[in-house]
């Protein structure tokens, strides 16, 4: 499987006026459909993931929302094992994680920035540097 496009089609951010104390943030993946198509570019038939992330904090205090899709050239094989695996509305393991972790490289470097500017938590913890007591 190689992913040969992203393209992000809505992001939305909400937040309420007042932060609430105490605030958990819950990160999720939904994949809304998976279809074959034709593309200018290849020969190959490709598969378009249509996917939704969504980063929602408790209370409704704030929600970050990402829509999109991603095309893949998925190897000969895999083509119908995927298309098949998707009538019952599962995606195989071995190409599922992979591409949640794509979905989460692309979308998960824009919501820490719109946290930054809209002043919420961020929703991953930012690498610290500590510093070490030296023993006397």
């Amino acid at each position: 499987m190689k992913i040969i496009g992203f393209n992000l089609t809505k992001i939305l951010v909400e937040k309420e006026e007042s932060q609430k104390a105490n605030v958990s943030i819950n990160q999720n993946i939904n994949i809304k459909d998976i279809s074959k198509e034709k593309i200018s570019i290849t020969d190959e038939e490709v598969i378009k993931i249509q996917f939704n992330l969504v980063i929602e904090y408790s209370d409704k205090f704030a929600k970050i929302e990402f829509e999109g899709s991603i095309i893949i050239l998925p190897e000969k094989d895999e083509l119908k094992q995927f298309l098949n695996s998707w009538k019952d509305k599962k995606i195989p393991t071995e190409i599922r994680v992979p591409l949640f972790n794509f979905i989460m490289n692309k979308c998960n470097v824009k919501a820490l920035y719109l946290e930054d500017e809209m002043s919420l938590p961020y929703h991953i913890p930012m690498p610290r540097i500590n510093m070490d007591k030296k023993k006397s």
